[in-house]
């Protein structure tokens, strides 16, 4: 159960503020499940919808499997990593926005390389 604080943060952020504070939160749990952060990363929202995109994403490691031909098994493993993510990301956007995380969907493209998180909210209290 979130606290009355955290509502009231959550209440007062809108617009840019919170799209750069939804980033923030996904980059630092990115970074400490992967390795590393991305190069560059953004998110934007519309009624229910909230998208994160990051930019530069692969390690080297999967880059150099990626030119060795094993890009199947690298977006294996990215899906793998996006699960393991999946909750607390989820624990993330709530809290950032005061909504519920109806759905999320995720998925990595290796060229260019990117990733993007999708997260479908609950709408607005009345």
């Amino acid at each position: 159960m979130r606290g009355k604080q955290e509502e009231q943060i959550a209440a007062s952020l809108s617009g840019g503020e919170l799209n750069a504070a939804v980033t923030s939160e996904l980059v630092r749990i990115h970074a400490a499940a992967i390795g590393r952060g991305p190069r560059k990363s953004y998110s934007f929202h519309s009624g229910e919808t909230l998208v994160t995109v990051m930019l530069g994403v692969l390690t080297r490691a999967e880059q150099t499997l990626v030119s060795y031909g094993e890009g199947e098994a690298v977006l294996a493993m990215r899906r793998l990593s996006q699960r393991a993510m999946a909750e607390e990301m989820k624990a993330a956007v709530t809290g950032v926005t005061g909504r519920a995380v109806l759905a999320q969907l995720s998925d990595t493209h290796l060229d260019p390389d990117m990733a993007v998180q999708v997260f479908v909210l609950e709408p607005p209290p009345a």
